[in-house]
C-alpha cells in the first residue's frame, strides 16, 4: 500500500458490529434469560456472540500486525502476542467472576491453550509448512528460551496443585497462590528482558536483523502508529464486555447438552487463539517459521504467565474457589505434549512428520475431553 492511500472507513465494520451486539445483549437481557430454556435458541445465541468476538479479534490482529511490522522483530511479535493474550486473560477473569462459581474455568482454559497451541497450531503450521517447503529452519535458541520458561510454569500451575497438602483437592493455600503469582510474574518479566534487550538475536532468524535495520519503503498502512494503538483499545473494550455476556449462555449450553465442563474453557481458548493461529500458519506457509515459533510459543508462555496471577487475584479478591490442578489423564497429555515439543524444537529443521505427531496428540486431547 502506497503512502497517502486511504483505507475505506467501512473496513472497521467489526467494531460497529461489536458495539451493536453489546448494546443488544445488554438491552435484551430478558430475552437472553428466556432463551436459556430453549437449547436451539441458546446455540444460535452463542454462535452469534462467538462470531462477533471472532470478527473483532481478527481486526485486533490486523492492527497489531501493522504495529508489529513497524516495530520489527521480536518486539512486533511480542505486541501481537500480548494483544491477544491480554484479551484472553481479561475474558477469563470476567467470566470467572460472573454468575455462578466456575472454579475450573481458568484451569480448563490454560490447559486448552497449551493443547491447542503446542499440538493443534504447531502441528498444522509444521505440516503445511513442510508440505510446501519440505524442511524449514528456525533459531534453536528461541525455542529453548520459550520452552525452559513454559515447562516450570505449566507444571507448577497445572500439576503441582494436585500434590500439595495444605488444602484438599486440586487447590492451593493463600500463601501458595501468592507465591505462584509472584513466581509467574517474575519468570515472565525475566523472559521479556531477555527477549527485548539482552538476547534479541535469539528470536530472529538469520537475515532478519539486516531486514529490520533496512529503511521501511512501503508502510503496510497509511494510518499513524497512534491510530492503530488506539484501535486496539477501541476493539478490546466491547470485546471483553461481550465475553461477560457470553458467560451465562455458555454455562447453560454446557449443562443442557450434557457436554464436558472443560468445553467452556476450550471454546474460550479457541475464540481468542484463532486469529493468532492464522497469522502463525500464514508465516509458516511463507517460509518464516521463526515468526510462527515466536507467535505460538510466545502465546503459550504469555497465557500461562499472565493468566495465573490474574485469576489468583480474582479468587483472593472475591473469595471464589480456584481449582488449578488437572486430572490424571490431563497430566499424562500435558507431560507428553511438553516432552514432544522439547524433542521437536531440539532439531535444527522441521518437517511434515513432526507436524503429524503434534496433530495426533491434539486428536487424543479432543478424544479424552469427550470420552474419559
Amino acid at each position: 500500500m502506497k503512502l497517502g492511500t486511504r483505507e475505506p472507513w467501512w473496513r472497521e465494520w467489526p467494531l460497529a458490529l461489536a458495539i451493536v451486539a453489546l448494546a443488544l445483549a445488554m438491552l435484551g437481557h430478558g430475552w437472553i434469560v428466556s432463551a436459556m430454556e430453549q437449547p436451539a435458541l441458546l446455540v444460535v445465541l452463542l454462535v452469534i456472540i462467538c462470531g462477533v468476538i471472532l470478527a473483532a479479534a481478527i481486526a485486533i490482529v490486523r492492527h497489531a500486525e501493522v504495529l508489529a511490522h513497524r516495530l520489527g522483530e521480536p518486539a512486533g511479535t511480542l505486541l501481537l502476542t500480548l494483544a491477544i493474550t491480554g484479551l484472553e486473560v481479561t475474558m477469563v477473569a470476567l467470566v470467572m467472576s460472573t454468575g455462578s462459581e466456575k472454579p475450573t474455568l481458568a484451569r480448563d482454559t490454560m490447559f486448552a491453550v497449551v493443547m491447542l497451541v503446542l499440538n493443534g497450531c504447531v502441528g498444522l503450521a509444521l505440516l503445511l509448512g513442510g508440505l510446501r517447503h519440505h524442511e524449514q529452519q528456525f533459531n534453536l535458541q528461541s525455542a529453548n528460551a520459550f520452552l525452559v520458561m513454559i515447562l516450570p510454569l505449566t507444571v507448577l500451575g497445572l500439576i503441582l496443585p494436585n500434590y500439595t497438602e495444605a488444602t484438599p483437592g486440586p487447590t492451593l493455600s493463600k500463601f501458595q497462590m501468592v507465591f505462584l503469582s509472584v513466581m509467574s510474574v517474575g519468570i515472565y518479566s525475566v523472559f521479556l528482558f531477555l527477549q527485548n534487550h539482552r538476547h534479541r538475536g535469539f528470536f530472529m532468524a538469520s537475515g532478519e536483523a539486516a531486514e529490520a535495520a533496512a529503511p521501511e519503503l512501503e508502510p503496510p498502512s497509511p494510518h499513524s502508529t497512534y491510530y492503530h494503538a488506539a484501535m486496539l483499545g477501541f476493539y478490546g473494550l466491547p470485546l471483553v464486555l461481550l465475553a461477560k455476556q457470553m458467560a451465562a449462555p455458555l454455562d447453560a449450553i454446557v449443562s443442557k447438552l450434557g457436554a464436558p465442563p472443560a468445553l467452556g474453557g476450550f471454546i474460550m481458548a479457541l475464540l481468542v487463539l484463532t486469529p493468532e493461529s492464522i497469522a502463525a500458519i500464514r508465516a509458516a506457509l511463507a517460509n518464516r517459521l521463526q515468526r510462527s515459533v515466536n507467535i505460538l510459543l510466545g502465546s503459550v508462555l504469555a497465557s500461562i504467565g499472565l493468566t495465573i496471577p490474574l485469576v489468583i487475584a480474582v479468587s483472593l479478591a472475591t473469595g471464589r474457589t480456584l481449582m488449578l490442578g488437572i486430572d490424571p489423564a490431563g497430566t499424562v497429555m500435558l507431560v507428553l505434549t511438553l516432552l514432544t515439543s522439547i524433542l521437536t524444537f531440539s532439531l535444527p529443521r522441521t518437517n511434515v512428520l513432526l507436524g503429524c505427531v503434534h496433530l495426533l496428540l491434539f486428536g487424543a486431547y479432543l478424544m479424552l475431553m469427550f470420552d474419559r
